[in-house]
């Protein structure tokens, strides 16, 4: 995965931000919308794009677009940032592929351990008890 290559791809449109800013708001457009489309990306390999594929798949439009929105702060440039870094994050998760667990095998001599402890218990709990005098 070339970090470079896959920005970029990346295709950006500054939109008005909503909520609270007073006349600001409606001058500027701060907020970045950020879309990155799986299917036509040259940067990964198909191997990463399926695994993206599955991974992400809760994040992707039908058409395998990433689409992620930033309007955190009033400058376009800073939303800008912002949005690429949560685009790399949602990256390197979705790539992301944990280690296979090995199971393992219990030693024998731990369970010989484990059944001889059993028994020298079970011969203390029998010796408190009282003598059967029939």
């Amino acid at each position: 995965m070339d970090i470079e290559k896959i920005i970029s791809e990346l295709r950006f449109k500054a939109v008005r931000s909503s909520g609270a800013g007073g006349q600001n708001v409606n001058k500027v457009s701060s907020k970045v919308v950020l879309t990155f489309d799986l299917n036509v990306s040259q940067a990964l390999s198909e191997e990463e794009k399926l695994l993206l594929q599955k991974n992400i798949a809760a994040r992707l439009t039908t058409e395998n677009i990433l689409i992620l929105n930033c309007d955190e702060d009033r400058s376009q440039l800073k939303n800008k940032d912002i949005v690429i870094k949560r685009f790399l994050e949602v990256i390197k998760k979705g790539l992301y592929v944990p280690k296979v667990r090995k199971a393992t095998k219990i030693p024998k001599s731990v369970i010989k351990k484990r059944i001889k402890d059993k028994k020298n218990v079970s011969e203390i709990k029998q010796s408190r008890k009282k003598p059967n005098i029939d």
